[in-house]
Formats: structure tokens, C-alpha cells, sequence
């Protein structure tokens, strides 16, 4: 058994609840860490209120970020052992692999090991502002080396306001 973080009915912060569940190794491509952060995103408050662009089935979990150690290897991934200090990529669906949990499994190709140096919580926090900057200046707007941007203002990783 461990804890992980769900809610069973849209709403407000107060809706989350610990509860805690069995836990499935890694299968076949996958990585389970040993959350040891999270980060916090407006997108994991979107899908908590039903606004955000996936619609969950209830109960749902949550959390597209996250840092840890390795605990265990699913058959087919190379490159981690266990204790291996690692970090999330954001899956492109938090309801398929939710971060909000003692034990997170996501694919192998979206975790990355990290230098011990770096802090759990800047390990949890730098992917998502990174990505959604990337994905759009690089894939969106195919923006190139020799190109030039001025950003006057940003939030939310890319100045979205609600």
C-alpha cells in the first residue's frame, strides 16, 4: 500500500484526498520512483475544477511533475538502477500517469536522471515551464537560431492569464 493524492468529484483544493492503494511494480518500459517532490501547476487545478483540455475519470489522480529515486526497473529499460536520483518529463497525460503519489510510474523515456547537487524540488520543478516555452517558440512557431524574441511579460510558463 501506499499514499496517493485523488479527488472523486471536481471542485476546489478541498476535494483532494490521501488515500491509500496497492501499488503495481513497473511494467514493461517503465520507471517507478520514490517521489521525494512534486511540482505544482495550474494545470493540476484545471483538471481538479473539470476545465482543463483531459477530462478524467473520477476518481482520478494528478501531477505532472516529479522527482525521486528509482525504486523499481521495468523489463526493457536500460540506463537506471535503483537509487538513481531522477526527474519527470510531463507526461502528455497526468490522468495516465499521476505524479501526486508515493510511487509514481511513468515511461522510461520520460525520466531523466539528475546531478545530486541539484535540490528534489528544482529537480520536481524544472520541466514544465521549460517544455511549454519550448513547444512553443520551437515546435509552434518554428522559431531559429537566427530569429529573435521579446518576451515583455510571462506567467504561467507563456503568459496565459485566466
Amino acid at each position: 500500500m501506499a499514499r496517493v493524492v485523488r479527488f472523486h468529484e471536481h471542485g476546489g483544493p478541498e476535494v483532494l484526498r490521501i488515500e491509500d492503494v496497492d501499488v503495481a511494480g513497473a511494467g514493461r518500459g517503465e520507471v517507478q520512483i520514490r517521489v521525494r517532490a512534486l511540482g505544482l501547476n495550474r494545470a493540476e487545478a484545471l483538471l481538479r475544477s473539470g476545465s482543463y483540455i483531459e477530462t478524467p475519470t473520477l476518481p482520478s489522480g494528478l501531477g505532472l511533475e516529479a522527482a525521486g529515486t528509482v525504486e523499481r526497473i521495468g523489463e526493457g529499460v536500460d540506463g537506471f538502477a535503483p537509487g538513481d536520483a531522477v526527474s519527470v518529463i510531463p507526461p502528455k497525460s497526468m490522468v495516465r500517469w499521476p505524479a501526486y503519489r508515493e510511487f509514481a510510474t511513468f515511461p522510461a523515456e520520460l525520466v531523466v536522471k539528475h546531478p545530486q547537487s541539484l535540490s528534489w524540488e528544482a529537480a520536481a520543478a524544472v520541466w514544465m515551464q521549460y517544455l511549454t516555452a519550448y513547444g512553443a517558440l520551437i515546435d509552434i512557431a518554428e522559431l531559429r537560431k537566427e530569429d529573435f524574441v521579446v518576451i515583455t511579460a510571462a506567467s504561467s510558463s507563456v503568459g496565459r492569464s485566466v
